[in-house]
């Protein structure tokens, strides 16, 4: 039993289980219940957390549901049925298609039972990959892809407003795709797109217009059996290409060398922070000059001190991004506005302000030990970062970061989880570390043991499961707990 996938009229009355509804309002969990209730499936959500942990989520499936009956009177809709704080076999055996959130591994019992039950099995993103009628644009990598991904999609709003950003930046594509398949001319699309998400692109026979690979480290260990199979899984953003369709890869990773013998596109392009080697096509850094070199045609198309983004590293960042942009139909005119005005994300690196003369910055994106070091390297100046750092093990190893932590930190305290006694290993003497249960009493340490010019710093290195619902709720108590110190959040000119 499962569903023709060639019309999306075939989802009405079709059978459909949603494994994995998520928190996040507008995600692939549920942007992908809403799209698929809107369109008459019958719909089982199922999930592991329970009906307590989940009860905004729900809450929000149930207005939508009965918004969609008031609105759709020319279809039934169909009310879900949730099955929580379990899976039931049943669930993915006897069901027309299961759509996996990327959150639920794909060893999973439940979904091998489906695959061998000949269920067929989707997510969000290969559902937008089939319907969607216009280029998608997408971007992966360990570090950058979600300050990437924006800035590219500043960059194409100046050539088509409407332009859509989603993906992984937690917005499913699927709140989009109706309103895009009414549209007569072409929308651009970008989507941050996780190891997670690729899977699930894998044999679809349809790849993204362009493709881009911002660096590969180790991280996601705890999911993946090794770093080879993790980056097996962020090649396959361009294994689904064509021939014709462009790739982009970061040449100052020796991997990438290796990566590039793989991919299928005849259109390579790199992106690198020195000159780039003759015959290469992309971007480059110049000093303070950004240089594109496209078939032996060279241009000076913007600036370092241009960038309003600080950080050396959101130096590739805003290169990747441009050259993409170029690459889509972007002019350097528009390119150069974006890099002048864009300021980042939240909890990228996100300075909020000060509190009797000490610097608080919200780093909770920062979830492996490049992403603390990256942060360390642009507010450390030899023994001023109090850092907030710890949480859930995703198999990574800390000596690096430890090291780093020792010449920059002058005092570290660590959140309690399975991560923590690896962290404080690799600390070994380099800083004083204290345990904290929760951001309240984390914060109140780092405050009391920092001093005027010093800097407080979260930046966890690590998955935020476990104490809070997400890295977004971590960022978010972390500011609260600042506001109540009396900091107000400051906005850059």
């Amino acid at each position: 039993m499962s569903i023709d996938l060639s019309a999306i009229e075939n989802f009405q009355d079709a059978t459909v289980t949603v494994m994995g509804l998520g928190r996040y309002k507008k995600g692939s969990g549920i942007g992908a219940a809403k799209w698929l209730m809107r369109h008459g499936a019958q719909l089982v959500i199922t999930d592991l957390k329970d009906q307590e942990e989940l009860r905004e989520s729900v809450d929000e499936i149930m207005h939508w549901y009965t918004q969609y009956r008031a609105q759709y009177t020319d279809r039934d809709i169909y009310q879900p049925v949730f099955v929580l704080g379990k899976h039931e076999a049943d669930n993915f055996t006897n069901v027309d298609l299961v759509v996996q959130n990327p959150g639920v591994a794909k060893e999973s019992e439940f979904v091998q039972l489906a695959k061998e039950q000949g269920v067929l099995i989707e997510s969000d993103i290969s559902l937008f990959f089939r319907y969607c009628p216009f280029p998608i644009y997408s971007i992966t990598g360990t570090r950058g892809k979600s300050t990437t991904t924006s800035l590219l999609g500043e960059m194409l709003k100046h050539k088509h407003p409407k332009t859509v950003v989603a993906g992984n930046i937690t917005r499913s594509p699927l709140e989009d795709l109706d309103w895009l398949l009414e549209e007569k001319e072409p929308v651009p699309i970008v989507l941050e797109l996780s190891s997670w998400l690729l899977e699930s692109l894998e044999g679809l026979g349809m790849g993204p217009q362009i493709a881009l690979l911002t660096n590969a480290f180790k991280d996601h260990l705890d999911r993946y059996p090794s770093f080879e199979a993790y980056i097996s899984a962020k090649e396959l953003i361009f294994k689904e290409q064509k021939e014709d369709q462009i790739a982009i890869l970061n040449a100052d990773q020796e991997i990438m060398k290796d990566i590039a013998t793989r991919v299928v596109s005849k259109h390579l392009h790199w992106v690198s922070a020195k000159e780039l080697s003759e015959g290469m096509n992309g971007v480059y850094r110049d000093g303070d000059n950004f240089v594109r070199r496209i078939e032996g045609k060279t241009t000076n198309f913007a600036h370092v001190h241009d960038l309003k983004l600080e950080g050396e590293h959101n130096i590739m960042n805003a290169l990747s991004a441009s050259l993409a942009a170029h690459l889509a139909g972007v002019s350097d005119e528009d390119i150069h506005e974006s890099l002048k005005t864009f300021v980042g994300l939240p909890g990228r690196q996100e300075v909020l302000g000060e509190v009797e003369g000490v610097l608080f910055v919200n780093d909770t994106t920062g979830t492996s030990p490049e992403g603390v070091m990256a942060a360390l390297r642009r507010f450390g100046k030899g023994g001023n970062i109090v850092l907030i750092c710890g949480g859930s093990s995703k198999g990574l190893t800390f000596e690096e970061m430890g090291k780093m932590i020792g010449e920059q930190c002058k005092f570290v305290v660590l959140f309690e989880g399975d991560a923590a006694q690896d962290i404080e290993r690799a600390i070994g003497d380099g800083a004083p570390i204290e345990r904290a249960p929760s951001m309240e009493k984390a914060v109140k340490t780092a405050y009391e043991n920092a001093k005027l010019g010093d800097v407080i710093l979260l930046s966890p290195g690590t998955s935020s499961f476990g104490m809070f619902k997400n890295e977004f709720d971590r960022g978010d108590q972390f500011k609260a707990e600042f506001a109540k110190l009396g900091g107000s959040i400051t906005l850059k000119e």
